[in-house]
């Protein structure tokens, strides 16, 4: 599984951070960073529900 933020949409509101903070952070210069661009299977649920709840829809997932 890869995780995918498309930046242009990004706003870096930080809803994914909340979520799932072992995979994104939103630093003090207020842009969005991924932690881990492949995270492990057991991690893929929390990651769907990032992607799912993104307000901008700027993230993704491949595989």
């Amino acid at each position: 599984m890869r995780v995918i933020a498309d930046y242009d949409l990004c706003e870096s509101n930080a809803v994914c951070m909340g979520i799932l903070p072992e995979v994104f952070e939103v630093r003090d210069d207020d842009n969005l960073y991924i932690l881990q661009e492949e995270p492990p299977e057991d991690l893929r649920a929390k990651v769907e529900e990032a992607v799912r709840m993104c307000p901008k829809q700027a993230l993704s997932v491949e595989g």
